[in-house]
């Protein structure tokens, strides 16, 4: 059954996951703050566009956001034309923007004095993820609202479960990230010790991916860093975000995060070099000093 839904935020998410609405043949206006690739997605998949968030939402059962950080969603939703002032009453707002706990409960409160539910949804998966339709959606919010929006959050997830109360989608995405970091830079040593003694990366990775070791950062990431491309994927810089808000929000708790904070020391080292665009993987050039001692760049950089 079509519905009538908004996505607000077009970037290399958002952008695909709007599409696959828009495929299952829901009726989908769109807004972003760069109106030329709002354009093209109105181009490609049909729909209408919105001259602001507000606009957007206006009628919509159900209003998606997916942008950069905290600062980037209060201003599509609480701003004077932001989203909050064209939410409809029982309609629902999706946040898929990786944000804080602290927001994220914050608008849950806000759109329930609008009347509206609130789901925080944050995705992984990354941009393959998001254009094949197979991202994990960790959610929170009420049980009752979350029903409603699931069958629309399938058409681009693979998987969506709820996990508590508002917050909780963000606190796994956390969680998700921690995760990722300390993967990513075992991965880079492993494939460096390999390089090193002389061995064929390839070879290697096809019998330990096999085993116990394996996991989606070698299977998607590991020729790649081989081969020194990382211009592409989920960027250093939004992997710094993310690991800054999970460090946050863990010194709340007084849970240690050793690895995490080393980690996040090596991303800022990758940034400071210049890659702060390079996909997460480029870890793996901290460790791979060229002949005249300097730190390697990504083929084409």
């Amino acid at each position: 059954m079509s519905r009538r839904v908004a996505f607000v935020g077009l970037g290399v998410m958002g952008y695909p996951m709007a599409g696959h609405l828009a495929a299952a043949g829901h009726a989908v206006t769109v807004f972003n703050r760069t109106r030329e690739k709002a354009d093209r997605w109105v181009s490609q998949y049909g729909g209408q566009l919105a001259d602001s968030p507000g606009a957007a939402a206006r009628g919509a059962e159900a209003v998606f956001c997916c942008v950069g950080n905290d600062d980037d969603l209060r201003e599509v939703v609480c701003a004077g034309q932001g989203v909050l002032t064209g939410l409809e009453r029982g309609s629902v707002l999706v946040d898929h923007t990786t944000v804080s706990a602290s927001l994220a409960r914050a608008l849950a409160k806000e759109t329930a004095d609008a009347g509206a539910g609130f789901i925080d949804a944050p995705v992984s998966g990354g941009q393959a993820g998001a254009e094949q339709g197979t991202l994990s959606v960790m959610a929170g919010g009420e049980e009752e609202v979350f029903a409603k929006v699931k069958p629309l959050v399938d058409c681009y997830a693979g998987y969506a479960r709820l996990l508590g109360p508002a917050g909780s989608g963000q606190m796994a995405k956390m969680v998700n990230q921690v995760c990722i970091a300390g993967l990513v830079q075992a991965l880079s040593e492993g494939l460096n010790l390999a390089r090193m003694a002389g061995m064929d990366t390839d070879a290697v990775v096809d019998v330990i991916s096999r085993g116990a070791a394996q996991s989606w950062q070698m299977v998607n990431r590991s020729a790649t860093m081989a081969a020194g491309e990382f211009d592409f994927g989920f960027a250093v810089d939004w992997m710094r975000k993310d690991l800054r808000i999970a460090l946050e929000e863990a010194r709340r708790y007084g849970a240690p995060l050793p690895v995490t904070e080393i980690v996040d020391g090596y991303y800022a080292e990758i940034q400071a070099s210049g890659g702060g665009r390079w996909d997460t993987s480029s870890l793996i050039t901290r460790l791979q000093p060229r002949a005249d001692g300097k730190k390697p760049r990504p083929a084409g950089s």
